[in-house]
């Protein structure tokens, strides 16, 4: 992460929010992904030319917080450094979240979007799925901070 040249890390995951900070992770493929570690990583960005426009966590519940960290493991990725998260406010169906984030990234693509654009379309895309028309499947995700 230090060496390449990427601005977008999307991670695809379950996790879990809680008000004990250790008890809040996202699951990794050999390991839980903390708090502390998620916000070690995101950090890692700072000393890079190019800083980390866009971190999307698409798993449950990124973006629930308490009075400790507002916004969840998303806050905590936005206060060690990234421009902007995608994250979720509450538990999210695989195949909707899936067809959303995929259509998300279709559209930042266009350089006339914002990624607050980009993300309402995916949403109105969303949307014209009669099996994704209610907002339990599109309304959960948000975009935090820097909205460009």
């Amino acid at each position: 992460m230090k060496e390449n040249s990427f601005t977008i890390v999307h991670i695809a995951s379950h996790g879990k929010f809680d008000r004990d900070a250790k008890k809040s992770f996202l699951l990794t493929f050999d390991e839980k992904l903390t708090m502390d570690r998620l916000s070690q990583i995101v950090g890692f960005f700072r000393f890079r030319d190019q800083p980390l426009e866009l971190l999307s966590l698409s798993a449950c519940q990124t973006a629930a917080g308490d009075d400790r960290a507002a916004l969840g493991l998303a806050g905590i990725a936005i206060k060690a450094g990234a421009r902007s998260a995608l994250a979720t406010l509450w538990f999210v169906n695989d195949e909707a979240s899936s067809a959303l984030v995929i259509e998300f990234y279709r559209q930042l693509k266009n350089p006339a979007f914002s990624k607050a654009q980009a993300l309402r379309q995916a949403q109105l895309k969303l949307m014209e799925n009669p099996d994704f028309q209610h907002p339990i499947y599109w309304a959960p995700f948000l975009l935090l901070n820097n909205w460009l």
